[in-house]
């Protein structure tokens, strides 16, 4: 019990500076902080651990209806299915993360685009239980922050990988076929503001970043995987200008493990060079515009079989596509 609650008060999912309040539903980092204890095994080790669990009594039969229609025909198997790794094109030059970031600050010299607060994300993840095969759930979110600090928050369940054809989600706790573009919720929360890092304006220089990131995870070192951390955070409340990808590179450059593996085109179609870190039974792969050295992707997947939950080395546990 212990171990658990240390976890929980080194999550705080609600913290006393946040926006919301009361009986009101949790906003967009609180979700992400709960959502961090199943990655948590114990303080400072990271373990991801299953999302879905569909043992429960009252919705056995709904499960296995679902899944025999899920399985039943060749046309679902891609919804389905455990997406594989992104792969790195044959014969492409990896380009070192030093040299991308001296082309990013370069890039930036004009200071265009511009910094924006709210993100536009499309994401897979991986639900899993021990007695059912594991299915991937698709979904995409837009946030859009008004003059007067109100914002809104769009999420529907979408794979631009097969447009127009249904998508699994687990809207309600039961998994379900829906259709493509299927709103799983549209919210407005009233005006907020706050001085503390995500939801405080992220800084260019690359000091006062790698201080704001540290922050934004709750953590005095910034090792590789809390960087990555910090990063997945950072985009999810802002999409970044030039300045900023070009202090995020520079960062993400000093970092130790990150290595360039070359060239890949990402889940929406974009090219991108591809940096790879690993861990025990985990690989993350971070995807930068070649470009600009803006962050396009970043992907967690299994390096080891997890024949518990049905999973094996190569399956991808969560995939994250930031646009602008």
């Amino acid at each position: 019990m212990a171990d658990e609650l240390e976890l929980l008060r080194r999550a705080n999912p609600v913290p006393v500076d946040g926006a919301h309040f009361g009986e009101g539903p949790l906003d967009h980092r609180a979700e992400r902080r709960l959502n961090r204890l199943l990655h948590d095994a114990e303080p400072g080790r990271r373990r991801w651990r299953p999302r879905l669990v569909w043992a429960l009594g009252g919705t056995v039969v709904v499960v296995g209806t679902v899944l025999a229609v899920l399985f039943s025909g060749p046309g679902t198997a891609p919804a389905v299915a455990a997406p594989r790794p992104l792969t790195v094109r044959a014969h492409s030059t990896p380009v070192p993360l030093k040299q991308l970031a001296e082309l990013a600050e370069a890039t930036a010299a004009d200071g265009s685009p511009k910094l924006r607060k709210g993100t536009h994300v499309q994401s897979w993840s991986l639900g899993m239980s021990d007695d059912k095969p594991p299915v991937t759930l698709p979904e995409e979110r837009i946030v859009r922050w008004r003059a007067d600090d109100s914002h809104t928050e769009l999420v529907v369940a979408t794979d631009p990988r097969h447009p127009g054809r249904p998508v699994l989600t687990d809207e309600g706790g039961e998994p379900r076929m829906v259709e493509d573009g299927h709103v799983l919720g549209r919210r407005t929360y009233p005006p907020s503001w706050s001085d503390a890092p995500p939801e405080a304006t992220p800084p260019h220089d690359v000091v006062r970043l790698r201080s704001y990131l540290a922050e934004t995870v709750r953590g005095e070192a910034l090792a590789t995987p809390e960087l990555l951390d910090a990063t997945e955070e950072l985009l999810d409340h802002w999409t970044l200008g030039a300045r900023e990808s070009a202090a995020l590179v520079r960062l993400l450059a000093d970092a130790k493990g990150l290595r360039a593996v070359g060239q890949v085109t990402d889940r929406l179609g974009r090219t991108g060079q591809a940096y790879v870190y690993d861990t025990k039974g985990n690989r993350r792969m971070l995807v930068l515009d070649p470009a600009t050295g803006a962050v396009l992707g970043l992907e967690s997947t299994f390096t080891e079989d997890e024949p518990e939950y049905g999973v094996r080395a190569g399956d991808v546990m969560e995939y994250r596509a930031w646009m602008r």
